[in-house]
């Protein structure tokens, strides 16, 4: 894979696509359905992001499949993302029978009593599992509310192990102290997303490429504890990551390598390439690593368009 994936790859394939102008964190809601055996959580705020134009080009040439049947089973049910949702999240978990399993928690100015007239007016009526209802929706998932303007949705079994989590049958993200703290730096931000450790190490193996074979990256990925990561469009784009790992020597390590593979991919670098490169910052504080992605709005534009941006974000 290519080294430019490290700010491509990350942003869009792994994080979500999406700019706003005030961000708020979690609802408490949304963070009670969420498993602590988190793989990743995305957290995104539609508020404001139809006010981008370069967000909204985004949004609609790279979402990903899971979330288009996301958005489309909430039109389905008389919901449309763009203007009645304000907040949306996903979070990915693994489950010890099922694998990894996903779901995704809307807020927003949609009122229960409203969809729930809809759904009767469809005929769609409710299985209970314990004091929750559950309603079928379009593409096979299924949706339950949280509260009056709150809805969990996903797969019939995720939303399950969602709603375990809630009721206290499984243990919550509020007693994963890793993710939490990941979350805490970051949960105000316009858009913003987590990724546990087995997450990180597999996109840092894909960021540095050849690096990777030539270092001894197998015994450096045992002290990445995680990721964390942002992306906003005021003022053009902004992309920051921040790689934690467990101290400041190894920090530092992957600091070099990236930089080394940097300046070997610039070698044969196309234009948009080298124009990625150029605006993409890396260095070491500490025991995390952090890498800065800034471009105006024509420049990403222009970066969008290019093959590289098809390579690096599917």
């Amino acid at each position: 894979m290519k080294t430019v994936k490290i700010w491509f790859g990350c942003a869009i394939s792994v994080a979500l696509l999406l700019g706003v102008a005030d961000a708020m964190p979690l609802a408490s809601s949304a963070r009670n359905v969420v498993p602590a055996d988190l793989q990743q959580l995305i957290s995104v705020d539609y508020r404001t992001l139809k006010d981008s134009q370069t967000a909204m080009q985004l949004k609609q040439q790279l979402l990903p499949d899971n979330i288009k049947q996301f958005e489309a089973a909430l039109k389905g049910i008389g919901i449309d993302p763009d203007k009645d949702v304000d907040t949306l999240a996903f979070a990915s978990f693994r489950t010890q029978k099922m694998g990894v399993k996903s779901v995704g928690v809307a807020a927003g100015s949609f009122a229960m009593k409203t969809v729930l007239k809809k759904l009767t007016a469809a005929k769609i009526k409710p299985t209970k599992y314990r004091t929750s209802s559950i309603y079928s929706m379009d593409g096979d998932m299924v949706m339950v509310f949280l509260d009056d303007s709150t809805l969990l949705f996903g797969e019939v079994s995720a939303v399950k192990v969602a709603l375990d989590t809630r009721d206290g049958e499984i243990l919550s993200l509020d007693s994963n102290q890793v993710m939490s703290d990941l979350m805490s730096d970051v949960d105000a931000s316009p858009v913003w997303s987590v990724l546990d450790q087995q997450g990180t190490q597999n996109v840092m193996r894909s960021a540095l490429g050849d690096a990777a074979k030539i270092a001894d990256y197998d015994t450096l990925k045992k002290r990445l504890l995680g990721c964390r990561y942002t992306m906003t469009f005021t003022g053009g784009v902004n992309f920051d990551l921040t790689v934690v790992s467990s101290d400041s020597v190894s920090a530092a390590t992957l600091s070099s390598l990236v930089k080394a593979g940097l300046l070997y991919k610039k070698m044969s670098a196309t234009a948009p390439e080298k124009l990625a490169m150029d605006s993409t910052s890396v260095d070491s504080d500490g025991a995390n690593v952090n890498f800065h992605f800034k471009s105006t709005d024509q420049q990403f534009q222009s970066i969008m368009h290019s093959q590289l941006f098809a390579a690096v974000s599917h």
